[in-house]
């Protein structure tokens, strides 16, 4: 059975503007992490604590992106747009810093951290 394409084209934008993605580019909506707890004598059950859901991405250094300006977002909404059709809203972010450039390769990677994650289609 042939499918669609579900790897590859992705697109990062930051309230609205889109920013030039290198690769890289990670989704991390998952509210909540659970970690197992092993007693003694057989695992007793899991913790479950709630998580900071994330979109994070290598970005190339063209002239027109600041890495001053990265640095201040807050209160933003961040959007990763995939090529298999999905779109995931992270609200609320605000970057995560520091920004550190990788001259070799002309990109640096930036991690957006919010409240929620939400996917939309």
């Amino acid at each position: 059975m042939a499918q669609g394409p579900f790897a590859g084209t992705a697109y990062l934008k930051v309230d609205g503007d889109q920013y030039p993605l290198k690769g890289n580019l990670t989704v991390s909506g998952s509210p909540i992490e659970r970690t197992g707890i092993a007693g003694q004598d057989y695992v007793h059950g899991y913790q479950e604590l709630p998580r900071v859901p994330y979109i994070e991405g290598d970005v190339s250094t063209l002239p027109e992106v600041s890495l001053e300006f990265l640095e201040t977002v807050v209160n933003a909404t961040v959007t990763a747009e995939l090529i298999n059709g999905k779109t995931y809203v992270l609200r609320n972010a605000w970057t995560k810093g520091p920004l550190e450039i990788n001259t070799h390769d002309g990109q640096f990677r930036v991690r957006f951290e919010g409240v929620s994650c939400d996917e939309v289609q």
